[in-house]
């Protein structure tokens, strides 16, 4: 049977996942999604990410590929895969591909947004998806400090557990510290990441907003690249993958 290459916007909680990449023994996001499309399909299938999240970070913009039969047009897709998928797990819209398109590779922007609530008293319709310190944080220290991440630099600083010879070096078109009612949020749009990138970031920008680390400070683990210096990292759940950008937007319909 004749097939074709869909690309899908995908939501997940990534709390009771052990991240997205397929893992034996344990739960992923990967898994949830070919097992679906197994149930859909008839016919295993390999789902691709553009970016693994690690485990207990969650997406509101993941973009995943895979090949189905030809004759499931893109609506299809949808409700059938959601039809199968559990309740942390969501196709948002999804499209028909070229089949040499990678979603990977062909991505220019990957868009993190991690969450700080900053009020005392808990707030249980948020704490699954967000930090809270209860330290007063000085934003525009933190502001201050997450302006001098934008351009290219070698983030060696900022990655946890390099391989040998992996590159280092970074594109960050955007990092904005925003600062609302009983929350902040740090915003940041670049390349790609290394791994723990986002995370050890936030964790760093914190020890700037509570006094524990200078601006300048921050400006040398940007400059320096030494690994293992910046941290610790903040956790997993206040980390949300936002958005995936390519140079021609994918026409995701549901």
């Amino acid at each position: 049977m004749a097939l074709h290459k869909v690309a899908a916007l995908i939501e997940y909680d990534g709390t009771m996942f052990s991240g997205y990449q397929l893992q034996v023994g344990v739960r992923t996001v990967q898994g949830e999604l070919e097992a679906a499309v197994l149930k859909l399909c008839g016919a295993a299938s390999r789902v691709q990410a553009a970016s693994r999240t690690d485990t207990g970070v969650h997406a509101a913009g993941q973009v995943v590929s895979t090949w189905v039969r030809e004759d499931f047009q893109p609506s299809t897709f949808v409700r059938g895969m959601n039809y199968y998928l559990p309740a942390d797990v969501a196709v948002k819209g999804a499209c028909v591909i070229d089949p040499d398109f990678d979603v990977r590779r062909r991505a220019t922007v990957r868009e993190y947004c991690y969450r700080i609530v900053t009020v005392a008293t808990k707030r249980p319709l948020e704490e699954r998806f967000s930090l809270r310190v209860r330290e007063r944080l000085d934003t525009k220290l933190m502001r201050a400090a997450a302006r001098r991440l934008q351009g290219v630099h070698d983030f060696g600083s900022f990655a946890t557990a390099l391989e040998a010879g992996e590159p280092t070096v970074r594109l960050v078109h955007e990092a904005r510290v925003l600062e609302s009612a009983g929350c902040v949020e740090f915003m940041i749009a670049a390349n790609a990441f290394l791994r723990h990138q986002v995370r050890n970031t936030v964790g760093q920008l914190i020890r700037v907003g509570v006094g524990k680390c200078t601006v300048e400070q921050f400006s040398r683990f940007v400059d320096e690249a030494c690994p293992g210096t910046v941290g610790p990292a903040a956790p997993a759940r206040g980390l949300c993958l936002m958005r995936i950008g390519y140079e021609s937007a994918l026409p995701f319909a549901a």
